[in-house]
């Protein structure tokens, strides 16, 4: 008898453990807008989101707190799947827009020209955002699109910070992966994290990363590490993206003040993962 209350206990467990990874799953859905007022230029959205958490947005009982993620120059607004479970299974609705196609001329750096030349996709990553935002509204009204949380690598680091310079009441927190240009905005109002890479090949401009004494007192943090440019997306090694993933977790734990909830892997984008700790 005993062995068969062990049995059902065992059995009860299992079931619960199971409930518990299905009911923080998370799911990606992708959607493209054509903006009429810029010659039909389509915007493609990859959306991540908790399914527990957009059925309770659907029944109007929370509004989703929203984050954009913005792409590095060359690489595509689905390989930041890493980050972009960190922020869904934290509840947020996540937004990874593509910025680039393939019909838009490369982009050039033009050395002594404010931001090396870049305003121009800058700007145009503004108009992505907000285009994309007044589409998403129409489609998920119970989102928060008025406290955004901006992600960005590289070159989206940098129309991240560039957004958040010219539009401030709409952003809550930014966080950056090695932007080099904007420089970040210190009025204290935003919460900024910021990752740098250890790359003689890609170097911020002069003034880009403030002080340490600027950052302090702009509740700035800043995070030096030892990781190449070309690492801070779903391409670098596991212990990289571990590493970011546990410092974003802990980010958003200051700023929340909840305790952390486990996230979805990247290699296992149906299943909760504990994170793995960075290799030393």
């Amino acid at each position: 008898m005993k062995r068969g209350i062990i049995v059902l206990s065992i059995c009860s467990v299992i079931t619960i453990a199971d409930f518990t990874a299905s009911k923080w799953a998370i799911h990606h859905k992708t959607l493209t807008f054509v903006d009429p007022l810029r010659s039909d230029r389509t915007v493609t959205v990859d959306l991540a989101v908790r399914r527990d958490r957009e059925m309770e947005s659907i029944a109007e009982m929370i509004d989703l707190p929203v984050a954009i993620l913005s792409h590095g120059n060359t690489v595509k607004n689905t390989e930041y799947s890493f980050l972009a479970n960190v922020f869904a299974a934290r509840g947020y609705m996540v937004v990874s827009i593509q910025h680039d196609l393939e019909t838009d001329d490369p982009m050039v750096t033009k050395a002594g020209e404010e931001y090396a030349g870049r305003r121009m996709q800058y700007n145009r990553g503004i108009l992505n955002i907000m285009f994309a935002v007044d589409e998403l509204e129409k489609l998920y009204p119970n989102a928060d699109y008025h406290h955004l949380t901006l992600i960005g690598h590289s070159n989206g680091g940098d129309i991240s910070m560039y957004f958040a310079k010219l539009h401030p009441d709409m952003v809550k927190k930014v966080v950056t992966l090695d932007n080099l240009r904007v420089p970040f905005v210190t009025n204290g109002k935003i919460k900024i994290l910021s990752f740098r890479s250890k790359d003689p090949v890609f170097t911020a401009d002069p003034g880009v990363v403030p002080s340490d004494e600027i950052c302090a007192k702009a509740g700035i943090e800043v995070v030096r590490t030892e990781f190449q440019h070309n690492q801070l997306s779903d391409r670098g090694p596991d212990n990289v993206k571990a590493a970011i993933q546990a410092k974003v977790q802990a980010f958003l734990d200051e700023d929340e003040g909840v305790s952390p909830i486990p996230f979805l892997s990247a290699a296992a984008p149906d299943r909760v993962a504990a994170t793995a700790p960075a290799k030393k």
